[in-house]
């Protein structure tokens, strides 16, 4: 990596963070608290996102606009699926599953919130793209009703308990959305625009400058960084749980989407500061409908392989959220304009939300 490169790594107060990589595995090393291992393990994990995303672009720069939204498209959330691939080796299925309600939950309310909140308290209120917004809105509220489908199925009226039918229709929703997934892809090769890769809204946030021989060595450390970082993560949550009195679910649910997606959160926050909302508005549908459509299919066929079966059999809680949240997602989109009134009710929303998690056993 170019000495220009890190100094520009060592001017973003984010990457300053890298300091507890090495921390969280000399904590680690020698039996420290399992609180302060996590801890360091899960600030650590931040900026390696970050580079991973950073890299990817560069990348991409490379490419063409083509290869550049596919390859954004599938790196996307690649440090989020290495933290619960872990977490499914470790049996942490619920973990797994709190993770993929905390991903839409925080984009859809959160990131979005903060954004709207943000940007309009600074530049008045905003208008954004009506049309691209709405019609991925809808197509996020598709998805996440078809991530109930399965909950739906054994929370039926004649109690059905077949372990096996649960499996093969969780195998096949998660089928079916791959599929929609990689028709989406298709659809950028025919020169289309694409809610799932999201590469034209980055790239104008974005302009790492690396060399392509640098890229590739930052997105292979970053990603063999996640990976370390991630079994340190894992381990502890038991302990954590434990020693905290929170619930497995409420980690999974607040803490990895957090960790997985912080810089992209940034990234958000930050294009709605410069007035482009429709930018900001794109990064958080966009990175819901990646783990809708990509992570959770990913998820669910690579937990076979590892031999500890995801069904996408949901708590009725976290039914109601999913689906409240896609639907106040479409409401939002829908008249094309944003103001800071409705971002602080998203906030709220999200907040009231997460102390329900808490408390939720």
């Amino acid at each position: 990596m170019s000495r220009p490169t890190l100094r520009r790594l060592a001017r973003n107060p984010l990457y300053w963070l890298l300091i507890l990589a090495p921390a969280a595995g000399i904590l680690s090393g020698a039996a420290a608290s399992p609180t302060a291992i996590l801890a360091a393990a899960a600030l650590a994990m931040i900026p390696m996102a970050g580079l991973i995303g950073e890299g990817t672009e560069s990348l991409a720069a490379y490419t063409g606009p083509r290869i550049g939204g596919l390859l954004n498209a599938t790196l996307g959330n690649a440090a989020e699926l290495i933290i619960c691939i872990a977490a499914i080796r470790a049996g942490l299925l619920e973990l797994v599953k709190a993770s993929i309600t905390g991903s839409i939950l925080g984009n859809l309310l959160l990131v979005l919130g903060i954004s709207m909140l943000a940007g309009c308290i600074r530049n008045g209120d905003m208008s954004f793209d009506r049309r691209k917004a709405a019609s991925d809105s809808i197509l996020l509220l598709l998805a996440v009703i078809a991530l109930t489908v399965p909950s739906l199925f054994v929370q039926g009226s004649q109690g059905i308990e077949d372990a096996m039918a649960v499996e093969y229709l969780s195998l096949g929703v998660a089928g079916l959305m791959l599929v929609i997934y990689l028709l989406g892809l298709v659809n950028v090769f025919h020169g289309q625009t694409d809610p799932l890769t999201r590469s034209s809204a980055e790239a104008v946030v974005h302009d790492p400058g690396w060399s392509l021989r640098g890229a590739l060595v930052v997105l292979g450390l970053a990603t063999a960084g996640v990976v370390w970082l991630s079994e340190i993560l894992v381990a502890q949550v038991e302990a954590v749980v434990a020693a905290w009195g929170v619930s497995e679910f409420f980690l999974g649910v607040i803490l990895v989407p957090l960790i997985g997606n912080a810089a992209e959160h940034m990234v958000a926050v930050s294009v709605a500061l410069k007035k482009q909302m429709s930018l900001s508005m794109e990064i958080a549908v966009g990175s819901s409908l990646q783990i809708a459509l990509f992570v959770v299919p990913f998820l669910v066929f690579a937990s076979l392989v590892i031999g500890n079966p995801l069904t996408l059999v949901f708590n009725p809680f976290e039914l109601i959220a999913l689906v409240g949240a896609g639907i106040i997602a479409t409401l939002v989109a829908l008249d094309g304009e944003a103001n800071w009134l409705e971002g602080a009710v998203l906030v709220t929303l999200y907040l009231i939300l997460a102390l329900a998690f808490f408390f939720l056993p």
